[in-house]
């Protein structure tokens, strides 16, 4: 059957992690915490993993794997708050940072990584351009997760150029005209450039402050796909403009998007599950789809206890609630593993879009579907 609606696009695909999930087993995953604004931080990430590297060697993880997460540690603070590591026999599979400090420090030692912390980060970090414009221009910042920040800079560095000048009598029009003429280029210009980068990065939003006409006259002069986007905020590009301020309300601004983000998703899993549609509910009827390619986007809460368990197969789709379930797939070796981690893994390695949500008011038993087709 044809799919039915518009799903949200909102769905983290992380094709990087699919090589990560179908590697052999089994896996260390690291989330430390690596504070930067403190003293003494090398020593104190140092401290921080010794407590989780005795846990994962008490469960059975090889100290020459250890081994070679020790040597991120200690300067892993100069690249962010969070480090997040997977590793195998055959060495590191991959390191990725996070600028936010985390709620605790986690290892663990399993037949699957377990990365839904890791796709909660990406959530909630989305490529998003940040402006800043007055009269003579603007200041642009493309913001990409693990990747170098894109700065723009459109318009005029002269700012003694584009004032309005108190000429008096028939001379005071014609300058008029000209600054008038001026803020119109450099409106354009700024609209340009911002408009390339948000297609160049595929900014989730654009947050912009500066000067109140200039800003009137750039919502003027973007194309309707960026206004959509647009959020102004409190700031100022001048020397002594408010930048604290500016980045308080990124900030804010980003936040803002994700949770409008996760509430859409799950209202259209509900919408699809109440029309009895494109909705798979519970660990059952989602492996089910899973198994079928048929999940567009994969709805997971946050859950890491050991307690809840589904089996794998060799192929992504070899997944069941039970052994003799796989096995029925044909895989040939069968292994057991946490179930978000499994579900995980499947998504991953069908294309599907994964939004870590909520315990409450989310999908049941914290895992759910939308469909591509009911």
């Amino acid at each position: 059957m044809e799919s039915a609606g518009t799903t949200p696009h909102v769905g983290v695909t992380a094709p990087d992690l699919v090589e990560v999930v179908q590697a052999p087993g089994p896996f260390a995953t690291v989330y430390l915490t690596t504070e930067a604004e403190i003293d003494n931080a090398a020593q104190r990430n140092e401290r921080r993993w010794r407590q989780v590297r005795d846990g994962l060697a008490t469960e059975g993880a090889p100290e020459s794997l250890l081994d070679r997460i020790d040597e991120l540690v200690p300067e892993a603070h100069r690249q962010g708050q969070g480090l997040a590591v997977v590793a195998n026999q055959s060495g590191v599979l991959h390191v990725e940072h996070h600028p936010e400090v985390l709620t605790r420090d986690v290892g663990l030692w399993s037949a699957l990584p377990s990365l839904v912390p890791l796709l909660e980060w990406r959530q909630s970090s989305p490529p998003h351009v940040a402006v800043l414009a007055d009269r003579t221009g603007a200041d642009i910042i493309g913001f990409r997760r693990e990747l170098p920040d894109l700065y723009r800079e459109a318009g005029m560095s002269d700012r003694d150029e584009v004032q309005k000048v108190q000429a008096g009598g028939w001379s005071q029009r014609r300058y008029q005209e000209r600054a008038e003429n001026t803020w119109e280029q450099n409106t354009e210009a700024a609209a340009a450039e911002i408009t390339k980068l948000v297609e160049r990065i595929g900014a989730r939003l654009v947050v912009v402050a500066g000067d109140t006409r200039a800003l009137t006259m750039l919502r003027e002069s973007l194309p309707r796909e960026v206004l959509d986007r647009l959020v102004e905020v409190d700031g100022g590009r001048s020397a002594d403009g408010s930048d604290d301020e500016f980045v308080a309300g990124v900030t804010r601004a980003v936040a803002t998007a994700v949770a409008s983000d996760t509430v859409a998703v799950i209202e259209k899993f509900r919408e699809e599950l109440g029309q009895g549609d494109r909705a798979g509910d519970g660990p059952a009827r989602t492996i089910e789809a899973l198994r079928q390619g048929q999940v567009e986007v994969l709805l997971v809460n946050d859950d890491l206890e050991p307690d809840r368990t589904a089996w794998f197969g060799e192929g992504p789709t070899m997944i069941g609630l039970s052994a003799d379930e796989v096995r029925g797939l044909g895989a040939e070796s069968v292994q057991e593993a946490r179930l978000h981690d499994v579900v995980v893994r499947a998504a991953l390695g069908t294309s599907a879009g994964i939004r870590v949500v909520p315990h409450g008011g989310g999908p049941t038993d914290g895992i759910g579907a939308i469909l591509r087709w009911a």
